[in-house]
């Protein structure tokens, strides 16, 4: 497949995580953090991201499926998740937290448990659109290409 064609369908995949709210601006400025001296920063800020998201969903059920639900420590862990999916732009993930948050506040198992598998919904789809957008560079890069900036999309 020619590079510019690739690019082309990079640039409209990429606007399609910020139109349909999967990503917001922070990914943009995490963008501008990688260079030539770091070439994989997002790749390795992202993985990272999910291997946390993937830790603290588990300390989540746990503490929920107590018979005793300590609010404060449900809400300490999605407060963490909140603001790890906050740095990378992931912004529904941290909406869903925000609702999660309210409903620890409230003391509402119901709603925790509900927000709970929405935001283990939320977490595997952006992971999957993170893992297209980086295949996609991938194939760029093979083909010789370079990565368009994600600020001039806009």
């Amino acid at each position: 497949m020619e590079v510019g064609l690739m690019q082309r369908q990079w640039v409209e995949y990429t606007k399609s995580l910020f139109m349909e709210g999967f990503l917001d601006s922070q990914f943009i400025e995490l963008q501008k953090l990688q260079d030539e001296g770091n070439p994989d920063f997002i790749v390795e800020v992202v993985s990272l991201f999910f291997e946390d998201s993937e830790r603290l969903l588990n300390d989540l059920t746990r503490a929920l499926e107590e018979p005793d639900v300590d609010f404060q420590k449900v809400d300490g862990h999605v407060h963490q998740l909140k603001g790890s999916s906050s740095s990378i732009g992931a912004q529904r993930v941290k909406n869903v937290c925000i609702t999660l948050r309210s409903f620890c506040e409230e003391q509402n198992i119901e709603g925790c448990l509900r927000y709970l598998q929405q935001l283990k919904q939320e977490t595997c789809l952006v992971k999957n659109k993170f893992e297209n957008l980086f295949r996609m560079e991938q194939q760029i890069m093979a083909a010789g290409g370079s990565i368009p900036t994600t600020e001039l999309l806009f």
